[in-house]
């Protein structure tokens, strides 16, 4: 189910056979999907007054496996439409500090566990090739995943070198992709809600002939279907904070990848750099 109107017409189609109060569940989803999405099951069958299995059979009955299947499918449909206002007000009712903070380590773990699951690792050696064998690596990455794409530039460019960072600056965007052509590669990081401007640039990139990798959090993400290869890291919101705890481990997977496979090299150019490092004081010393 790719979509709201998927989603909300197969519960419409369904909802003559359903008893009275799987109705009670299939209209409060269709009024307030924007809320269901992110209730467990037994608030959601509090909500409705029903017991916390009829909730489940409401699930099976719209074909999934269990509830947290419904669950993700609701998210998946408003994540990229609620405001900062409505993530806000998901959270508002957590009745403590702790509460908060176990919620969102356990929201990040799930998306780690789900990201683990959904690894193709086929296409991780397929952007690994590319990235080694382009001339050049450009690495874009706006607004929340911006600290994503600094984060990849910098440990990529210790590694291969011919890294440029694409962002905002004293340049436009598009200036500081001149030179891209059909030799080199851009990687596109964009996680809902998705850039408007990142899409833009790679889709500009296509046009120039570069290979363009994307790393994202869908298959239908629209970064994705602009992609020669696409990586996914899931970023489930629990609240009006973007996760990006999984897509920050799927990169430092790739980077670690990438420096075993320059393991010789790079030995004796991080030598060098430990001599820079140490020279110029770069690092505190006191835990020699």
């Amino acid at each position: 189910m790719d979509d709201q109107h998927d989603l909300i017409l197969s519960i419409q189609k369904q909802f003559p056979k359903l008893s009275k109060g799987q109705k009670r569940i299939a209209q409060f989803i269709i009024d307030h999907y924007d809320k269901a999405a992110f209730m467990t099951a037994s608030k959601l069958g509090s909500q409705t007054n029903v017991s916390e299995s009829t909730v489940v059979r409401f699930a099976n009955s719209l074909g999934f496996e269990g509830y947290p299947q419904l669950q993700r499918s609701l998210q998946d449909i408003i994540k990229t439409k609620l405001t900062t206002v409505q993530r806000v007000e998901m959270g508002k009712d957590y009745s403590s500090d702790m509460e908060v903070v176990e919620k969102i380590m356990k929201s990040d773990m799930e998306n780690v566990r789900q990201t683990i699951e959904g690894i193709n690792y086929n296409n991780i050696e397929n952007v690994i090739d590319e990235m080694m064998k382009a001339e050049r690596i450009y690495i874009i990455g706006l607004r929340s995943s911006k600290s994503l794409a600094d984060f990849l530039g910098f440990y990529l460019s210790l590694i291969l070198g011919n890294v440029s960072m694409v962002g905002f600056g004293i340049s436009d965007i598009y200036e500081q992709m001149l030179r891209i052509s059909e030799k080199d590669l851009l990687i596109s990081l964009s996680f809902p809600r998705y850039s408007s401007r990142t899409i833009e640039v790679t889709r500009y990139a296509k046009e120039q002939g570069a290979k363009v990798v994307a790393i994202t959090d869908s298959a239908i993400s629209p970064i994705a279907g602009l992609a020669d290869h696409y990586l996914t890291a899931k970023s489930s919101m629990a609240s009006f904070v973007d996760s990006l705890v999984a897509p920050l481990s799927l990169l430092n997977a790739i980077i670690v990848a990438i420096g075993m496979r320059e393991k010789r090299d790079i030995t004796e150019y991080f030598n060098k750099l430990e001599t820079i490092w140490e020279k110029y004081n770069i690092y505190d010393g006191r835990d020699k």
